[in-house]
């Protein structure tokens, strides 16, 4: 069945996570913090997404944020960074996440084809709506769809149902694209097609079921989903 459907995890996916250190670094007087920056973006990055999972797993959901916060805690600590100020720095640069340069352009050009371009998200619909904003990519996306609806985080099949109840689609019908190789994974398990956009290079998780499509960015997304 032809692709009529096309949704993007966020965080990595279409905003880069690692903006928030990288900028924060730069700015005048944190010098010491650009020593470290890189460590603290990727174990920031890692935690949030491991506290997801346990949080899944023992159903103890929380909304987005305050896993965010509970994940930079754990980066500054683990890199020795007692800074009240640099945590709320950080902390307000994430809802501020730059696109990736080819976003913009994708989008537009999946929606002038007549595609239902969309978000699938862990974040709670006021992140979202915060990085989508500063993106300026509010008028290319039909729908944000936050796991806050379901109670719980991916790769749950219920956040993927998400996207069939929205856009009344069979699954054979979305194009699914994440950053996260799980979330690619666990996509294909519900039945949609899915692009793994890999872009540091990193091996192939071992899990039963694999990405359609392997990507070093979102350049191709049209091409995949069958636009001319």
């Amino acid at each position: 069945m032809a692709i009529t459907t096309c949704v993007f995890d966020a965080y990595g996916t279409l905003f880069d996570v690692a903006a928030a250190a990288r900028e924060a670094a730069a700015e005048p007087g944190r010098e010491a913090f650009g020593q470290h920056w890189q460590k603290v973006a990727n174990d920031w990055r890692l935690k949030q997404l491991q506290y997801s999972w346990l949080r899944a797993i023992i159903g103890a959901h929380t909304d987005f944020w305050e896993v965010t916060q509970n994940g930079l805690d754990w980066a500054l600590e683990n890199s020795g960074l007692d800074d009240a100020e640099l945590r709320e720095r950080l902390l307000a640069l994430y809802w501020e996440l730059s696109a990736y340069p080819e976003v913009p352009k994708m989008l537009a050009t999946l929606k002038a084809a007549g595609l239902n371009t969309a978000i699938l998200s862990n974040g709670s619909p006021d992140m979202l709506n915060g990085a989508v904003d500063s993106a300026g990519v509010g008028d290319v996306l039909d729908d944000v769809l936050s796991v806050e609806s379901v109670g719980i985080f991916k790769p749950d099949r219920k956040v993927y149902q998400l996207v069939n109840d929205r856009f009344n689609c069979a699954s054979d019908e979305v194009l699914f694209v994440s950053s996260n190789g799980w979330d690619a994974a666990s996509a294909v398990e519900f039945g949609f097609h899915t692009a793994w956009v890999n872009r540091s290079g990193e091996p192939m998780d071992r899990l039963p079921w694999k990405p359609h499509h392997v990507l070093n960015d979102l350049t191709t997304i049209p091409d995949l989903a069958g636009v001319k």
